[in-house]
């Protein structure tokens, strides 16, 4: 789908067109969601512009992420995407050519939705490509940083539940710790791109002036967002150890258990033993009181560990539950 914007004043304006009619050329912003290949064909020829395919989007090395040539200015960014299941770092095109700024990508991202709400609204107020393009980088910060503040609601709600001791599932808080590192690390990764972006633009000669303020802005937020990842990674990091900690401490409670229980059956299971043995020489099976002694016997050897355990200390347990046995 293209999408096409043209600046009247200081405002973006939505430029509406028919499908086969030829693109209009007093464009500002060509937004490219999902283009088939004659979408494509169609803005390359409009704006003699030439568009990255999947995989040089897709290319990880700065050299191929960040450069300028006859055609522009080429950024790729990834931007923060929730599927049903997961948070994914989608890559998102930007080239900047001829006074004009091209987005190339393949999902709905929230970030540009944000920006065509202002769009529509008539609160967006730019005067270039370039105020354009920093527009939506400030909405993906803001749009991180509330990310990461609910990801710190999360972690606190974790943090209570590890230090409850009541009703707990520790298998559990360990996959919710799991997923909540792997969407911080994404976050992290997404700002530290952002971080590569920024000093390429400064690099080459885009930080005087105007752009300037813009981007020390930027790269002054994106450090403290840096450093609120780091806090979150080090506070759930503490949560998982503390966790692995109660789940090896439960372990050795339950071992030590059948420990006891097996020292204290041992006895009897032993005098057991001996008088089920059908040797014929045994005296004991011509005591009258034979039988009832073997019993008070095993009785006995089995009672006799169980209090000197007592005496010892050793059955103040705990189940699982945090309940004293």
């Amino acid at each position: 789908m293209i999408s096409l914007y043209a600046l009247q004043g200081k405002n973006l304006v939505r430029q509406e067109f028919n499908e086969g009619e030829n693109l209009p050329k007093d464009i500002l912003w060509i937004d490219l969601f999902n283009p088939t290949a004659d979408e494509r064909r169609q803005v390359s020829e409009a704006y003699s512009q030439d568009l990255p395919s999947e995989q040089d989007v897709k290319e990880i090395e700065a050299s191929s992420r960040f450069f300028r040539d006859d055609q522009g200015l080429h950024l790729r960014s990834y931007f923060l995407y929730q599927y049903p299941d997961r948070d994914e770092n989608i890559t998102v095109a930007f080239i900047l050519n001829q006074g004009r700024i091209f987005t190339l990508r393949n999902e709905k991202l929230e970030t540009f939705h944000s920006v065509k709400q202002m769009i529509a609204a008539g609160t967006l107020i730019i005067s270039d490509s370039f105020d354009l393009l920093f527009s939506l980088f400030e909405i993906k910060v803001d749009r991180l940083a509330d990310k990461l503040e609910l990801k710190y609601g999360e972690i606190e709600k974790i943090s209570h539940n590890v230090y409850d001791g009541d009703n707990r599932n520790l298998e559990e808080i360990i996959l919710q710790l799991g997923s909540l590192q792997d969407t911080n690390d994404k976050i992290r990764r997404g700002l530290l791109d952002l971080q590569r972006l920024f000093s390429f633009l400064k690099r080459i000669g885009y930080s005087t002036g105007k752009n300037s303020k813009n981007l020390q802005r930027l790269i002054e937020d994106i450090d403290s967002l840096v450093q609120y990842t780091n806090f979150i990674l080090e506070k759930s990091d503490s949560l998982l150890s503390v966790t692995i900690g109660l789940i090896n401490s439960e372990q050795n409670k339950i071992i030590k258990i059948f420990s006891i229980i097996s020292v204290v059956f041992l006895p009897p299971t032993l005098v057991a033993s001996i008088y089920g043995m059908n040797f014929t020489h045994m005296p004991e099976l011509q005591w009258p009181f034979g039988y009832p002694l073997a019993v008070c016997l095993i009785l006995v050897s089995a009672i006799s560990p169980y209090l000197v355990f007592r005496y010892k200390g050793w059955l103040y347990l705990h189940h699982l539950n945090g309940e004293s046995t």
